[in-house]
């Protein structure tokens, strides 16, 4: 079972990956830019420039992430891993509002929420544009997921409860029609 959760920054993926992955005993795949640019001793910021840039970044962050979903039986959560994950069983987009996720970065962060919100919905655009410009993804599309939740109405345990239980859903009909017991 693989189950790739994604959103926007703040929008509880990480926190809501980990309780998914506890619930149904996965391990957690959740590779971050925020991790690489702490290796390489950059600002965040200035990291997220530079693979605007150098779409390279991108390609390799994704190449590694592949790799390590491959693996099979975990919970990725990253912004493009349902669309990066062919191989994903349970595909989850979780949404908040701008000003909600703002409040949850500027907490989490240490920002003002001004200051958060300003920050998200720059990052939010560029994002978007980066990867519809190196994939052909467009991020406000969630056509092709299983599962849509708002973060902002369900607490992160709610939401986890609500994708565990849709998991374990699918893995049954799967079971089902294969013949097996």
């Amino acid at each position: 079972m693989i189950i790739c959760i994604a959103g926007l920054s703040g929008c509880g993926k990480n926190t809501v990956g980990r309780l998914v992955a506890e619930k149904l005993n996965l391990r957690i795949v959740d590779p971050t830019f925020k991790t690489i640019a702490k290796k390489e001793k950059m600002a965040l910021l200035d990291f997220h420039k530079k693979a605007e840039k150098e779409h390279k970044i991108d390609k390799e962050f994704d190449r590694r992430l592949i790799a390590d979903a491959d693996k099979g039986d975990c919970v990725v959560t990253t912004w493009l891993g349902p669309w990066m994950i062919k191989k994903a069983d349970l595909r989850v987009w979780l949404h908040a509002p701008a000003a909600i996720r703002a409040k949850r970065i500027s907490g989490r962060d240490g920002m003002k929420e001004e200051e958060a919100l300003a920050h998200i919905e720059e990052r939010d655009s560029a994002n978007r544009a980066r990867y519809k410009a190196v994939y052909g993804i467009d991020i406000y599309d969630h056509s092709g997921f299983d599962l849509v939740i708002n973060s902002a109405v369900l607490s992160p345990e709610q939401s986890s409860e609500t994708i565990a239980a849709a998991a374990k859903a699918k893995m049954a009909r799967a079971k089902k029609s294969s013949g097996k017991k």
